[in-house]
């Protein structure tokens, strides 16, 4: 699984990137407090999405990152853009649809009586949006050849046809592996609702698509990927498997596959080694983006040519920063904190993670 070396720009004022993340972003409001959605009067505006948080957690550890996707012609899509660059990420790709108009999604905290700590509830408005319009032709962008890693996600799958279309083409549809060209991750990201929801449009207008089946479309996407990311309970949830083991027997043949057990810990499998390293004991405040956080940190271990257990504690190191914050993206931690636990000895790490 060889890594194409850092993009060079054709002259100075080019930017180009070594991770080019490719799906939807919406505007996230959010109540203030932990209070139930339904009894506020005030939201706050932020911005979210499983992709663009992976090329935020990126830049926030100091790679270069760029998000390619279409947002509206609207307040929420120059929020977006605004934000994302703010972030130190590339947006120069990202179209713009004067017609549709740009994902909205909002949080209620612990709606539900008896919720534990950090739950929260999603309510997505992004129906007909502007990243749902995007297809098969966004796959030929000059900015998804020059980079050194793609990153998707099985969320854009369910936003539309020409949605999923765009996945098995940069997917499924690569001849070979092994030829040049970036190395594609693939973060499962199995949304039940939204997967209920493309299977009714499709039998309101009267059509049958393969790509309405979450467990069929999204283990075909996640075996022709290079890197895959998948939680153990999404997995016992899409194919009935839950033991880490049979799951990565499951995706084969993808070359890595990354098993994410919550507190438990994350098991890859990668050059026919099987590697696991305990998550750290972290209070979690809401839990929404922790995934993405971890795919970023693993993905900068990528990057940065380390060996499988530091690339699986640098995911860790992420996710935690993600866990405390009720932000999507959280302020990631810095090199001298991921270098000194880095360092640790394999007992300590370990002693660490028992606290």
């Amino acid at each position: 699984m060889p890594l194409p070396p850092p993009p060079r720009a054709a002259d100075r004022d080019e930017r180009v990137a070594d991770v080019v993340c490719v799906g939807e972003t919406m505007a996230v409001l959010s109540p203030p407090d932990t209070g139930p959605l339904a009894e506020q009067s005030l939201l706050s505006m932020a911005v979210g999405g499983a992709e663009s948080n992976v090329a935020c957690g990126l830049a926030g550890l100091g790679r270069r990152a760029a998000w390619l996707s279409r947002v509206g012609d609207d307040p929420f899509g120059r929020r977006v853009l605004a934000e994302l660059t703010a972030r130190g990420v590339d947006v120069s790709a990202v179209e713009t649809d004067p017609a549709r108009p740009t994902g909205v999604y909002f949080k209620d905290p612990a709606p539900d009586p008896g919720s534990g700590p950090g739950h929260t509830r999603t309510y997505y408005y992004r129906g007909g949006s502007a990243a749902s319009a995007m297809g098969p032709d966004l796959a030929h962008h000059p900015a998804l050849r020059r980079a050194r890693i793609v990153h998707l996600s099985g969320v854009a799958a369910a936003l539309s046809d020409s949605c999923a279309r765009l996945l098995e083409t940069l997917l499924a549809g690569r001849d070979d592996r092994a030829a040049p060209g970036p190395l594609i991750s693939f973060d499962v990201n199995h949304r039940p609702a939204l997967w209920r929801h493309a299977r009714h449009e499709r039998h309101e207008r009267h059509e049958r698509h393969e790509g309405a089946d979450a467990a069929r479309t999204l283990l075909a996407l996640a075996r022709a990927a290079d890197i895959v990311f998948v939680g153990r309970d999404e997995a016992e949830e899409l194919w009935g498997t839950a033991r880490p083991d049979d799951i990565a027997e499951l995706l084969a043949p993808a070359p890595a596959v990354v098993v994410k057990d919550a507190e438990h810990g994350a098991t890859s499998y990668a050059g026919g080694l099987r590697t696991f390293v305990p998550s750290l004991p972290t209070k979690v405040v809401e839990p929404v983006g922790a995934g993405d956080a971890f795919a970023a940190g693993y993905l900068t271990g990528v990057l940065e040519d380390r060996d499988e257990r530091s690339r699986l504690r640098l995911g860790h190191l992420a996710a935690a920063a993600a866990l405390r914050t009720r932000d999507d993206v959280p302020v990631m931690p810095s090199r001298t904190e991921t270098d000194r636990c880095l360092a640790l000895d394999e007992d300590v790490w370990a002693a660490t993670a028992r606290r």
